[in-house]
């Protein structure tokens, strides 16, 4: 197999997972949506998600056009790069906007799907709520593959560039979605919370009613929330660090350029550009093949066949990489890397930081597995401490989410080191893709969670039998938990390509290192640890606005529309829908902004200054990201620990007692912490990593 067929071999994988994902979409929509009731929630639950996704795409088709048109001044002049970056912009954009459609268009199929095959047992519907899930992953890692891929072998026929140019203008398919997953995640993250923290102040303490009653109008925009932030937000998220891994890892691998060991490899001198878009592509292929094992027996245990896919996925891309790695790359070679220093690689050391990448999403996953899983020390304590009432248990929540960042910090660490001691930087980039090969399986178990979550909320608004209840309630409990794992995974695969992103940005700026006795540069530190802090004080109070009109809205409705209270009237969701959705739109602007042109003004005034913004906002980003994940889902379970009952130093405490609003207040507390401002910091550190890379070239 020469290089040629290697490339185009690309695209197919991409287009597998397309095809793979079309044919679990059929078999979901084939299945029983159940009473007439439940197909009307069902309706206006995915009524609400399109009109979301209406507004904010307008919004942004307003925004790709405008940053395109600039994109496209900017470089047309510049021997470096192209007009053409635009066009990657414009395709990355667009592919991030339909793998998101796509997955929350399934999503809010599988919902009431799930909930009827509950009506069943435990295994149908963990099957139907997974394969919602996996159309969410496989659109992901299909769309990106598929779109990296063509970009590629378009600009290698149609031009006469060096592939050092050729990688730098596919960068702008990272910018494009890096912009719409920003947008994505903190629009989103605002609608969903707006509507999950006035549902239940409004309907559990205000009210005394239970969550997801049908007589609470922010019920259905609760679950709108769940799939336009959870599913189509995560996706975003996802993708992005997907294609942003690979790219960097490219734009390092160019260094490798003429290199006389590695022009006389197997497949030549694009080996090393080439090697993390077949890693994806197989990757692709591991994703689809661990799905298969993701099966329970009724009685069993949901986590347990879930764990079986995604680490059974991840052990065979582990093999997997290896005869690729060893076939594609030399067994050794010295480069003199961007700072003038000599590095010596071998083919074993790239593996070994796959490992690397690899285990280390394996271990952060499993971290936050422990200090947020309703079974563990954590959660336990923090439900013990809501006992004496709201402030203790804020103040438990608090320090869990602290002390998380412990392990998880040092495992990053301990990665960058290895990672660089086995292969340089392109190590660290290389690591990145590792951890994110199996995106496709990960991804579809954490999309899971949110259609598990909207089954108990169908249930319940339909009136269902308590046994179906239960049993969506012991999914959705999974699925809290693999929520958790998916955020944690995503923040550390966050970490990593933004360090490979800011490895691509010094080669391609020629910034030689980061001296933090630089003035200029230990300003650019501050202003970059600055950011998240920022950043996310808008997200929360955006959330907060957005959250006080939502229970205004309820308030009003209970007071005005006869009957609602005893259920013998509808109450107008439509309206709380259109809170959320407006508040979203409109408080999702700012940050946006902020993330772009931050680095952009930084970077014409110092790119040594750009340097150390970058390396700021990483590390003060990624530790402040983990804190507000590992603590909003830690006050979730608690409250869900009360919620199902537990004795207490010999006092049993559950639904309606005093422990059980005080841990309301923390949940709610944590809602913003681990939906909006936490989840969306994964993508400011990596949107203003790839800001950089692409004015690399302009300020060069």
């Amino acid at each position: 197999m020469n290089i040629a067929t290697l490339t185009y071999l690309v695209p197919v994988a991409g287009v597998l997972a397309l095809l793979y994902a079309y044919t679990r979409a059929k078999w979901v929509g084939k299945q029983d949506p159940g009473n007439e009731l439940m197909v009307e929630i069902s309706d206006a639950i995915a009524e609400g998600a399109r009109a979301f996704l209406r507004q904010e795409y307008r919004v942004l088709f307003i925004f790709v056009i405008i940053v395109a048109a600039l994109l496209a001044f900017a470089n047309s002049s510049q021997p470096g790069s192209s007009w053409m970056i635009a066009v990657s912009f414009i395709v990355g954009a667009f592919c991030s906007a339909l793998a998101g459609f796509v997955g929350m268009t399934v999503a809010t199929k599988a919902n009431v799907r799930t909930t009827q095959a509950a009506r069943t047992g435990l295994a149908p519907a963990l099957n139907v709520a997974f394969s919602g899930g996996l159309v969410m992953g496989l659109s992901v890692v299909g769309l990106g593959v598929l779109g990296l891929g063509s970009l590629f072998i378009a600009y290698d026929s149609m031009t006469v560039w060096d592939i050092t140019k050729i990688v730098g203008v596919i960068s702008g398919f990272s910018l494009g979605a890096s912009s719409i997953a920003l947008f994505a995640r903190v629009g989103g993250g605002i609608y969903t919370k707006a509507a999950d923290v006035g549902a239940d102040l409004a309907g559990k303490v205000y009210e005394g009613i239970p969550e997801d009653d049908p007589r609470n109008p922010a019920t259905i925009a609760d679950n709108v929330g769940d799939n336009v932030g959870d599913v189509a937000g995560m996706g975003a998220d996802l993708f992005e660090s997907y294609v942003g891994s690979i790219i960097g890892t490219m734009v390092l691998g160019t260094a490798f350029i003429s290199v006389p060991a590695m022009t006389s490899s197997t497949y030549g001198e694009l080996s090393p550009v080439l090697l993390p878009l077949v890693l994806a592509g197989v990757g692709i292929l591991v994703s689809i093949l661990g799905s298969f094992f993701v099966k329970t027996k009724e009685g069993g245990n949901p986590q347990h066949a879930l764990n079986i896919g995604e680490f059974g996925a991840a052990g065979f891309m582990a093999v997997l990489s290896y005869f690729i790695i060893t076939m594609m790359l030399p067994e050794s070679w010295s480069a003199v890397s961007f700072n003038g220093n000599s590095f010596d690689y071998t083919a074993m050391g790239v593996f070994y930081a796959v490992l690397i990448g690899l285990a280390a999403g394996t271990i952060i996953g499993l971290v936050t597995e422990y200090y947020t899983a309703t079974d563990k020390g954590p959660v336990i304590g923090i439900a013990r401490q809501s006992v004496t009432g709201s402030a203790t248990n804020i103040i438990a929540g608090l320090g869990v989410g602290m002390f998380s960042t412990g392990i998880p910090a040092v495992v990053l660490a301990l990665s960058i080191i290895g990672a660089f001691s086995f292969a340089g930087l392109y190590g660290i980039a290389i690591a990145a893709v590792g951890m994110l090969s199996v995106t496709g399986i990960q991804l579809a178990v954490d999309a899971y969670g949110p259609i598990s979550d909207n089954a108990g909320g169908i249930a319940e608004m339909a009136k269902l039998p308590a046994e179906v209840r239960e049993r969506t309630d012991k999914l959705d409990a999974v699925g809290n938990t693999t929520a958790a794992i998916g955020k944690g995974f995503a923040i550390a695969s966050a970490a990593l390509t933004a360090l490979g992103l800011f490895a691509a940005f010094m080669q391609q700026a020629n910034v030689k290192n980061i001296d933090v006795a630089d003035p200029k540069i230990l300003a650019g530190l501050l202003l970059g640890a600055m950011l998240p802090y920022v950043f996310s004080a808008m997200a929360m109070g955006a959330v907060g606005r957005a959250a006080a009109d939502m229970i205004r809205e309820v308030g009003r409705q209970f007071a005005e529309i006869p009957g609602l209270r005893e259920g013998t009237a509808k109450p107008d969701s439509k309206r709380c829908v259109e809170i959320s959705t407006n508040a979203a739109i409109r408080e999702m602007v700012l940050p946006g902004l902020l993330a772009i042109l931050v680095p952009v003004a930084i970077g014409f005034i110092d790119k040594n200054m750009l340097g150390g913004l970058l390396a700021g906002v990483t590390v003060s980003g990624v530790l402040f990201a983990i804190f507000q994940s590992n603590a909003g889902g830690a006050w979730d379970n608690a409250k869900k620990m009360i919620e199902s009952g537990i004795t207490i130093d010999g006092v049993k405490h559950g639904k309606g007692s005093e422990a059980h609003k005080a841990a309301v207040v923390g949940d709610t507390v944590g809602d913003p912490f681990k939906d909006t401002s936490g989840p969306s910091l994964n993508i400011l550190i990596k949107l203003i990593a790839v800001v950089a890379l692409v004015i690399a070239p302009l300020i060069a």
